[in-house]
């Protein structure tokens, strides 16, 4: 009998679901634009069985991958498990077999050297293809149209790191995706693979480099030259392993640094520029581009961890309100001499996280970005939901040009999960499309998709779609065009 233990992370909204579903034409209210017409991929951590030491954080449940097919003014709803290695062992053993997050110290003997990932971070579509991402593995690939899982990409071969980003990017001008695999010698490791795979999914670019020291890298930006990543010291060592900690920590005493790698073939560690700033905390990227000799790295910046989960490796307390992130522009000179920043700018007083902009305008200068934002002032009667465990209960949307904000609060009872931008075609101008999303209603333990005006998100959503089951807390997703991925309209 599966008796998951009584925690935040197995208990309320974040009871395991483990649901795998389709449901035709979802009930909705207002209007689902007549435009949309493609999928809304989303993932969420969601543990086939309890945990095999007892207890585990929520970052470790298996990838359960949701499909939105939005066509013809309906919804429809596909969920389905990403099968990994770690999954099919343990679906033919009954029960859980492997041990703590990123900590194979404790599997059990017949699955030691197995691929531990669990495919539960980003689902990424991509070359026909849906990649289900979890950053201490390969790419889990599955079928868009049916989300059968068809296996782990080794590019035949071709990859030699043994891991490969949640967060990758697609260079707008040459269709690539770009991505990094850190870790990539084997855990703990500082080696980093800088990755390049074309349209038709054959890895073109591989180059190895070292990073200062390891630690989550969790995302990254490009530029049209560069690929723009940030050290920061959410640090791990076999030493913690051995301890029995959490395989990462948060460290206050080391300093943060950016690093600016060519986007070329060949490139090595004397190739690369690392700046150096004191120490943050920083997780995810809105965007990066190049200005003349200055390289932009947009942001959410912390004075300090924004995850309790992984606590300060100085014994300190987790501190909410230094947990809390604004968008901030890292800038450097790349005409300088030295590891100095050119300059470190606030951009709102707003606290936010997960951000998305239009990523068809990715590694070039935007306007707009879209937030999840922490509103404390706003009255809360229910808590949960949230991937960090920080209440996110507002829609942010920030012009950059005009320095402009919108706010929807989504109310007392409810919370919101990362936002995805859809463009309204090919060719419309940049933020011109909708914004979709689930929300959290956390009174009722279920979940809504809702729609918004990408430009207009303070009038509330256009569409709310209703979903009859509950999602647990989900990381990332992205949207295809049904023609790019199989589906018929």
């Amino acid at each position: 009998m599966a008796e998951f233990p009584r925690t935040p992370s197995f208990t309320g909204f974040n009871t395991p679901s483990r649901i795998e579903a389709d449901i035709a034409d979802l009930a909705h209210e207002g209007t689902v634009p007549a435009g949309l017409n493609g999928a809304f991929y989303r993932v969420q951590p969601d543990p086939q069985f309890p945990p095999r030491l007892g207890d585990d954080i929520a970052f470790n449940g298996d990838g359960m991958i949701t499909r939105f097919h939005i066509h013809d003014g309906q919804v429809d709803f596909r969920q389905r498990w990403a099968k990994t290695d770690k999954w099919n062992l343990e679906h033919a053993a009954g029960e859980g077999l492997f041990g703590a997050y990123r900590n194979p110290l404790g599997d059990a003997p017949e699955v030691k050297g197995a691929i531990r990932g669990t495919a539960n971070t980003n689902a990424f579509p991509f070359g026909g293809k849906l990649w289900a991402l979890k950053e201490d593995s390969p790419a889990l690939v599955m079928d868009p149209a049916t989300m059968e899982t068809v296996g782990y990409e080794k590019f035949g071969g071709k990859m030699t790191g043994e891991t490969f980003t949640a967060h990758p990017k697609i260079d707008p001008v040459t269709g690539n995706m770009v991505a990094i695999g850190y870790a990539a010698s084997g855990l703990c490791s500082d080696d980093v693979t800088y990755y390049e795979v074309s349209a038709d999914g054959e890895l073109v670019r591989e180059a190895w480099f070292k990073v200062p020291y390891y630690c989550m890298m969790h995302d990254f930006g490009i530029t049209r030259d560069y690929l723009v990543l940030h050290i920061v010291p959410s640090i791990g060592s076999h030493e913690r392993l051995e301890q029995g900690l959490p395989h990462f920590g948060f460290d206050t005493t080391m300093p943060v640094y950016l690093g600016i790698i060519p986007r070329r073939d060949g490139v090595t560690d004397a190739d690369i520029r690392w700046f150096r700033r004191d120490n943050c905390f920083a997780s995810h990227v809105l965007n990066a581009w190049q200005d003349g000799t200055k390289v932009h790295f947009l942001t959410c910046e912390a004075k300090n961890n924004m995850f309790p989960f992984f606590p300060d490796v100085h014994g300190a307390p987790f501190n909410g309100m230094e947990a809390m992130s604004h968008l901030t522009d890292w800038t450097v000179d790349m005409a300088s001499n030295g590891e100095d920043f050119d300059s470190i700018t606030r951009l709102s007083g707003t606290a936010c996280e997960f951000p998305r902009i239009d990523d068809r305008f990715a590694g070039q200068k935007t306007r707009y970005g879209w937030f999840l934002e922490m509103d404390m002032k706003r009255p809360v009667e229910l808590k949960g939901g949230s991937a960090g465990g920080l209440l996110m209960n507002c829609l942010f949307l920030k012009d950059l040009q005009t320095g402009a904000e919108q706010h929807w609060w989504c109310g007392p009872v409810s919370s919101l999960q990362e936002p995805c931008f859809v463009p309204r075609g090919k060719d419309a101008p940049e933020g011109d499309g909708w914004i979709v999303q689930v929300c959290n209603r956390l009174e009722e333990h279920r979940s809504d998709l809702l729609i918004f005006d990408a430009l207009d998100i303070k009038q509330g959503p256009i569409a709310t779609v209703n979903i009859p089951i509950r999602l647990r807390f989900g990381l990332h997703g992205n949207w295809a065009n049904a023609g790019e991925i199989g589906l018929a309209a």
